[in-house]
């Protein structure tokens, strides 16, 4: 494989692969039901990228049709049709949120993936992304390599990571906001909740679940920084470890009598 820099809109790569490879195939052992390759992003046969959801109103129909159908298959019953966008974004964001948190937390490495970098296939399960950057700390083994950019600390490798997750989020929770019915500030804490509930819950299932909420901590520790909303929150309670989501997902909409746990309406 040719090495390629990490300037401009080319992918990361190196001899032995994309670096964030190693992550995701953790990912992958730990979480058989979601996959992430590194590998450009497609469309048809049930794929589709970010920016064709931001861009195009039928993509977005078609992955808010298919919540809907799953909604309705699994429980029962049809959704509001602004629960079925809700729940469409959530199953968006959860998982594109981890293939930037993993890398971060598992490698120290911050793949940089706009929105045109990731496709998903939901009914499978998979993901595939092409890093156009890849950013890390100064004693990372490919620094100096060309490969990698560097910054000088860990707060600066945090930044980093929101403003990756900033870049790909945007034009995805714009997109979805007519649909989901609710203000920017409703849909920014649900993409919170899910960038810290998807690497808490792998945290938990590699055996490194109190580092995930330490880092977690750092990263989001209060209202923000914007567009985010809220921040990690973890407490203690007798029985467990918890949060407050900063949002509610309306699974009560359709399960009234199973709220989350982490639900703010239970507070």
């Amino acid at each position: 494989m040719t090495v390629t820099t990490t300037t401009g809109a080319s992918p990361v790569a190196s001899p032995a692969g994309p670096p964030p490879a190693a992550s995701y195939e953790r990912l992958a052992a730990a979480h058989p039901a979601l996959r992430i390759r590194c590998a450009p992003p497609r469309t048809g046969d049930g794929w589709t990228t970010g920016a064709a959801l931001a861009a195009d109103p039928a993509a977005l129909r078609e992955m808010i049709d298919f919540d809907a159908r799953a909604g309705e298959r699994d429980y029962g019953t049809p959704l509001r049709p602004d629960v079925a966008a809700g729940f469409s974004l959530h199953r968006y964001l959860w998982p594109v949120a981890l293939a930037f948190t993993l890398p971060w937390f598992l490698e120290r490495r911050v793949p940089r993936l706009p929105a045109d970098a990731v496709a998903i296939r939901r009914a499978s399960g998979e993901l595939r992304v092409q890093p156009v950057e890849l950013t890390g700390l100064p004693d990372d083994p490919l620094a100096g390599t060309g490969l990698l950019r560097v910054v000088p600390d860990e707060a600066a490798l945090r930044r980093t990571l929101l403003d990756a997750l900033t870049e790909h989020l945007t034009p995805v929770v714009t997109a979805f906001r007519p649909a989901v019915q609710r203000g920017p500030r409703t849909l920014w804490g649900m993409a919170t909740d899910d960038v810290v509930e998807g690497l808490w819950f792998l945290g938990s299932l590699l055996g490194e679940e109190d580092r995930a909420v330490a880092e977690l901590a750092e990263l989001l520790p209060g209202d923000g920084p914007a567009p985010f909303v809220g921040g990690a929150g973890f407490r203690r309670t007798e029985e467990m470890r918890t949060r407050t989501r900063v949002t509610c997902c309306l699974f009560y909409t359709v399960r009234p009598d199973e709220m989350c746990f982490t639900c703010p309406r239970k507070q």
